[in-house]
């Protein structure tokens, strides 16, 4: 098997600080930190002995257990660290002779492989956390590859879910416990494995190709599907399929697969992007118009597959892409308490509503509400793995294993032994992407190199080593070497970015500084739609809009105001009115009529104003609920 470019920590070597520890928390004390107190899927799972799942996938309760393994511990939650624990044993307690694993044991349900994928990767992260676990999941782990091996073999287990999701079974055997750090003599059992899934799935070489529907909206799956594999073309199947080829290079050694990878990333975002950072899919691939749907699973998804096709490549568009998604999208998309989340999000969303019509072809006038589970159930208990994953991924090292990289920016602190026992640590203090400032203090044992990310929308970037000058910053390939001694280093970057203008259909403009997007945050109400019996804080949530939105900007006016940071900003941040910076920009309200009395038409083009110019601030994305950030343009001068 390949080595990858950069190596991930083990859950815990990262901790987030500042701003991140607190966003965690408010996620922890949030709709994430209490499902398993109220949420059937999750209070009940049958992955438990319960009886309560969603679908005969079994997804419910491995989703939940992959995403709170991390959250519980970053934040060293008592309560959420019993229950994972407590899943783990159960599931492994409860493994069949056969070698099987997951609430079928002892039933007569069919035997899928995908729901085990998540549950792998959750037990993973806790050996990572805490190595006295590592013969009880290992042993578990072969006994299932065993089975899962001459399933494979036999044409068992796959339906059209696992055809598509494959990718995340191979990453299981070999970047985690298997091949990379327990063979045990099983490396032929081991490669078979990881060939079974790849040619009894999806063809993904094929699917990243410009000659194929990734380049077009898929609405018509007869007309649109070349492999009669439909799902291909799902939004959450796209994101997790992104790590498939870098997953088979590492077994097939072909440039071609890590090349294709590469442009099917550019393709996606290129056909689908979102000013956001995200791509728009509605269940399929969706296009650029800016009133359709992201589903929050695969903002989750992306933000992992972007870690690893990092790590495996080591492209610094990856980063660059899974730090706007973070800032952006994810925050975007959940209320600021973070106890009511959307199914789908929209760039531009003027309400938030059972909408009758709606924009989204294949899913529910629904999916737009802020609630408990509007639309499906899945992204509840997915969702979480969003932050907890991201800070996890912050640092990577060198495969010579001499190095520390700091990979997607902000407040973080994190410890680790490289080569020849060279005890690191890295404490990293700034409220990015709030500010362009970072102050970083490294304590090393013995001299080594650091590495820190320089983003490439940065310009006119300095760091100043141990109170020396600042100096221009010179990246390679992305990353900025420090020579850290012996003994404590201290360094500071400054890492200005102008403001940046995106061309976006129907001659509109979206608004960019550094990493964040910018949106007009339009003024809403709020209607309880509905309330959980059991949580009262677990409510769906109407927002409608309370003040104008119909403006064309002048992106020749745009100026950003940076606000007076506090010593700690406010809690939570991605709210309304809670970051400190903002944009101001010339803009004129113009006619632009309504679809449906519950979303936005495409931008008009050209349109004329219909009274005076007036200046509007534009806040970033993340802190918006109801919002335009895809604008027509007029000239004020």
């Amino acid at each position: 098997v390949a080595p990858k470019k950069f190596i991930s920590l083990p859950l815990g070597n990262v901790k987030p600080s500042g701003w991140l520890v607190d966003q965690l928390t408010v996620q922890t004390n949030g709709l994430a930190g209490h499902e398993h107190e109220f949420y059937d899927y999750v209070a009940q799972t049958d992955w438990m002995g319960g009886d309560s799942y969603y679908s005969n996938l079994e997804e419910a309760g491995s989703y939940w257990f992959n995403a709170m393994v991390p959250n519980g511990i970053l934040v060293n939650n008592s309560a959420i660290n019993a229950r994972t624990s407590a899943f783990l044993q159960y599931v492994l307690s409860h493994q069949d002779s056969t070698g099987w694993l997951g609430p079928e044991v002892n039933t007569t349900k069919p035997r899928y492989l995908w729901g085990r994928y998540p549950f792998m990767f959750g037990a993973i992260q806790m050996v990572e956390n805490d190595p006295s676990l590592t013969t009880e999941v290992v042993t578990a782990l072969y006994k299932f590859v065993n089975l899962a091996n001459s399933m494979l073999h036999a044409g068992e287990g796959v339906e059209a879910w696992t055809q598509t999701r494959w990718e995340d079974f191979v990453i299981t055997l070999q970047w985690y416990v298997l091949y990379d750090y327990h063979p045990n003599g099983n490396e032929a059992l081991l490669i078979d494995t990881m060939k079974q899934l790849k040619y009894t799935g999806v063809p993904w070489e094929e699917v990243f190709s410009a000659t194929v529907s990734i380049t077009k909206q898929v609405s018509d799956l007869t007309s649109q599907n070349p492999f009669n594999l439909p799902l291909t073309w799902h939004g959450v199947n796209m994101a997790e399929g992104l790590k498939a080829l870098p997953s088979t290079y590492r077994f097939t050694h072909n440039q071609s697969d890590l090349d294709r990878a590469s442009e099917g990333w550019d393709l996606l975002f290129q056909y689908h992007g979102r000013p956001s950072g995200i791509y728009a899919a509605d269940e399929y691939l969706a296009g650029l118009e800016a009133v359709r749907g992201t589903e929050l699973c695969l903002v989750v998804e992306t933000m992992f597959s972007g870690s690893y096709l990092y790590q495996v490549i080591g492209d610094p568009k990856f980063p660059d892409r899974v730090e706007r998604i973070a800032y952006n999208a994810l925050p975007g998309t959940l209320t600021g308490n973070m106890w009511s989340r959307q199914y789908l999000q929209q760039q531009n969303q003027i309400a938030s509503q059972n909408m009758n019509p709606n924009p989204f072809p294949l899913d529910g006038p629904y999916s737009n509400v802020f609630g408990l589970e509007p639309n499906y159930p899945c992204c509840t208990v997915n969702h979480p793995q969003g932050w907890p994953k991201f800070i996890t991924n912050s640092f990577v090292i060198t495969p010579d294993q001499s190095s520390l990289v700091h990979l997607y920016l902000g407040p973080f602190e994190t410890t680790v032994t490289l080569a020849s026992g060279n005890k690191v640590k890295a404490v990293v203090d700034t409220q990015y992407p709030f500010s362009d400032s970072l102050a970083t203090t490294i304590t090393a044992t013995k001299a080594f190199t650091y590495y820190v990310r320089i983003p490439s929308w940065v310009v006119g970037g300095t760091i100043a080593v141990n109170g020396g000058a600042a100096k221009a910053v010179n990246p390679v390939n992305g990353l900025q070497a420090v020579a850290a001694s012996a003994g404590t280093t201290k360094f500071v970057l400054e890492l200005p970015a102008p403001i940046t203008i995106e061309n976006r259909p129907q001659g509109s403009i979206a608004v960019h500084r550094g990493p964040l997007h910018y949106a007009l945050d339009i003024a809403r109400n709020q209607t309880v739609l509905a309330q959980n019996s059991e949580q009262p804080m677990a409510v769906d949530l109407q927002f409608e809009a309370t003040a104008p939105w119909q403006y064309a900007i002048d992106p020749a006016t745009v100026k950003f105001n940076a606000g007076i940071t506090p010593p700690a900003l406010p809690s939570p941040i991605f709210d309304s009115g809670k970051p400190p910076m903002t944009i101001s920009v010339s803009a004129c309200p113009i006619v632009w009529p309504i679809a449906g009395n519950t979303f936005a038409s495409s931008p008009p083009t050209n349109p004329n104003c219909t009274g005076p110019a007036t200046t509007i601030k534009l806040t970033p994305y993340g802190a918006t609920k109801l919002r335009i950030g895809e604008f027509p343009v007029f000239k004020s001068t």
